[in-house]
């Protein structure tokens, strides 16, 4: 079958990211393209500078024997030096495969074999040891280049190289072959594959996405349309490099725009970093932003009561008219006057705190994200927006622009994409951004296409009246219960996770006559709340247990259900049962993706004694569950569970 790819394709004939990257050291030389905390100080590095360290790379590599067609594993945190060797990668011939950094070694084993990767960079100590552990399971690996070279001394394993050495190596090179790069770059394509990123692996093994120059190029430009990204902008970037939101942010929408991307010095040191650095666009998964705004919840409930108070009443003129200002909508004299003195006491030292000062555009996508948090944010003047896409499309299918963002839709297609319903209320999508092919996997990539070369998404959605796309549920997971009404569970959890008190939830119910749910409780939020209340606990498993958190995550879900029975198509799927469960989901432990997506399937076989439980109306229910911890040691959690009822309300309207 054609590969979907070439649609629209012809005006990106030339275009490569390494054409664009020297590009724009010719245009704006001097001009941020990356900046990197390190040690508590900011580095800067221009394009030209940046363009130099591509080149060196790219020499470095073709001595040690990196030729077109060859794959190049990149495992670390964001940093500039990983940014940087995939486009040396791509200047010559070859193809980056970004791994997830906190993946455990065996699980890097399937990518690394699958992809035959035969040169890999690796940020530190930590991932060189994955690495190495499972090395004699990859006889393709020749070359491990390392960035950091704390605790690597005493190494002596041949197949490794500090990222210093191959610098000067590929300085060399380039003194004995000055026209090397220029001429690899020039044989590039734009057909060429720029990236193969795994998906999540919910359902079996992961298959590895090829994308294209043309198709990520495609999509980074018709973002950066949509919201007129230029030079003078700036991204954090801080969320895994082998999530294809970050390729499409870092990468794609760097290299298309000009503008600077800023890595952050860790993980945990990236809510300081934005404060520093400011950025003007952003991106985080509803979590994230959950994550702040009960962050912002937990300390105005310890503030003052003057500042509780003022905070409260300036938060209610938020809302009842800052979307709208934020939209550029007509708003009385008294309202802007009162939101003008919120600003100054409220809202700018709140956007501030949470280092979105400067936030022109932010961003979410992955999962759907509630009302009341997309209302808070733009209602205090953060420009929130969704997008959708899947790792197949370049997370690239549609986009809310601005004026026109509804809280129930992920927005118009975006440009150069098509987007149409098709049987079982499938999302099909087909355009610039469509991925080439599954690698090695020609069945799946057949199958990923119908005749008319859409992609299917594997989502159900709706098209509403403005043309804007609603997603309901991974089409797979709409079923119905045992009276044939519909079921999706998905659409469920999500609106159980917009309570700040509940961090995960995965809801029962295909083919029985009821609904029933396990939540994990959010530990920072349920602890404030049981701490300002004088109950005590000696750690998760402890307060998952205390049956006051219960009756919290009790009124939550009984809120919840209130709400549900209003809908007219899913006014009948509330939870009638549910438990907490008495260890927090974990990627380490296969109950959920690296994106954090759960694997329903995985969970409900491993808790099957107390889905059982629930369904056989038994009031509780002792289970000891196997856990790996960080260091790879494992353990077991032990507890017993009870079974909770919870009210349910009657829906004249259902169907």
């Amino acid at each position: 079958m054609p590969s979907p790819s070439h649609h629209n394709a012809g005006q990106l004939l030339e275009a490569t990211f390494p054409r664009l990257l020297l590009e724009h050291a010719r245009v704006r030389p001097a001009h941020p393209a990356y900046r990197e905390k390190y040690l508590g100080i900011w580095q800067t590095e221009s394009w030209s500078e940046a363009a130099i360290k591509v080149r060196e790379l790219a020499c470095g590599l073709a001595s040690k024997g990196f030729t077109r067609g060859v794959t190049l594993g990149i495992i670390g945190d964001n940093r500039p030096r990983l940014y940087q060797a995939m486009l040396a990668a791509h200047a010559l011939g070859g193809t980056p495969v970004p791994l997830y950094q906190d993946a455990v070694a065996t699980e890097m084993t399937y990518v690394l074999q699958d992809a035959e990767i035969g040169f890999a960079f690796a940020e530190d100590q930590e991932q060189v040891d994955k690495l190495l552990e499972i090395a004699d399971n990859l006889p393709a690996l020749r070359h491990i280049f390392y960035l950091d070279p704390r605790g690597m001394r005493a190494y002596d394993d041949k197949r490794l190289c500090f990222i210093d050495d191959l610098l000067s190596q590929g300085r060399a090179y380039n003194q004995s072959q000055p026209n090397f790069f220029d001429m690899q770059v020039a044989l590039g394509k734009s057909s060429d594959v720029s990236v193969i990123l795994y998906t999540s692996g919910t359902t079996g093994k992961p298959k590895g996405v090829c994308q294209t120059h043309a198709s990520m190029i495609g999509a980074g430009r018709g973002s950066c349309e949509v919201d007129a990204l230029s030079p003078a902008d700036g991204v954090m970037a801080y969320l895994p490099m082998a999530w294809v939101g970050d390729f499409l942010f870092s990468m794609a929408q760097c290299l298309a725009s000009g503008f600077t991307v800023n890595c952050p010095e860790a993980r945990e040191t990236v809510s300081t970093d934005m404060k520093e650095i400011g950025p003007t666009y952003y991106f985080a998964p509803p979590r994230v932003y959950e994550g702040l705004l009960t962050s912002v919840t937990i300390r105005m409930e310890d503030a003052g009561r003057i500042k509780r108070q003022m905070f409260d009443f300036f938060m209610q003129v938020a809302g009842r008219c800052g979307a709208e200002l934020l939209d550029g909508k007509a708003v009385s004299v008294g309202q802007r006057i009162l939101y003008f003195i919120g600003n100054l006491l409220v809202y700018g030292p709140l956007r501030n705190n949470l280092g979105m000062s400067n936030i022109r555009v932010a961003y979410t996508a992955g999962e759907a994200i509630g009302p009341d948090l997309f209302r808070f944010y733009r209602s205090i003047g953060v420009n929130l927006k969704q997008l959708y896409g899947q790792t197949e499309t370049c997370a690239y299918v549609c986009i809310q622009r601005d004026g026109q963002v509804k809280y129930d839709s992920v927005g118009k297609p975006s440009p150069g994409v098509e987007v149409k319903i098709g049987q079982n209320s499938e999302v099909l999508v087909r355009g610039v951004s469509m991925m080439d092919h599954y690698c090695k996997n020609d069945a799946a990539t057949e199958e990923a296409f119908d005749a008319d070369g859409y992609f299917r998404t594997g989502d159900a959605g709706v098209i509403d009246n403005d043309g804007d796309l609603r997603i309901i549920d991974r089409a797979k997971d709409v079923s119905t219960l045992a009276n044939g009404k519909v079921f999706a569970p998905k659409y469920i959890e999500n609106k159980l996770k917009f309570f700040s008190y509940i961090k995960e939830a995965v809801v029962f119910g295909s083919g029985r006559e009821t609904i029933s749910a396990f939540v994990n409780i959010d530990l920072e939020a349920v602890g404030n709340w049981a701490e300002r209340r004088n109950i005590a606990y000696s750690g998760y498993v402890d307060l998952a247990g205390n049956q006051a958190v219960a009756e919290l995550i009790s009124s939550c879900i009984e809120k919840m259900n209130k709400e549900l029975s209003k809908e007219i198509t899913l006014g009948h799927a509330q939870i009638s049962k549910f438990l907490v469960l008495h260890k927090e989901l974990d990627p380490d432990d296969d109950e959920l993706t690296r994106t954090r997506k759960v694997r329903r399937g995985f969970v409900e076989n491993k808790y099957a004694p107390l889905v059982s439980a629930i369904y056989s109306g038994l009031p509780e229910q002792f289970i000891a569950t196997q856990v790996r911890f960080e260091d790879g040691r494992e353990g077991v959690v032990s507890a017993t569970l009870k079974v909770h009822d919870v009210p349910t309300f009657s829906n004249s309207r259902d169907c």
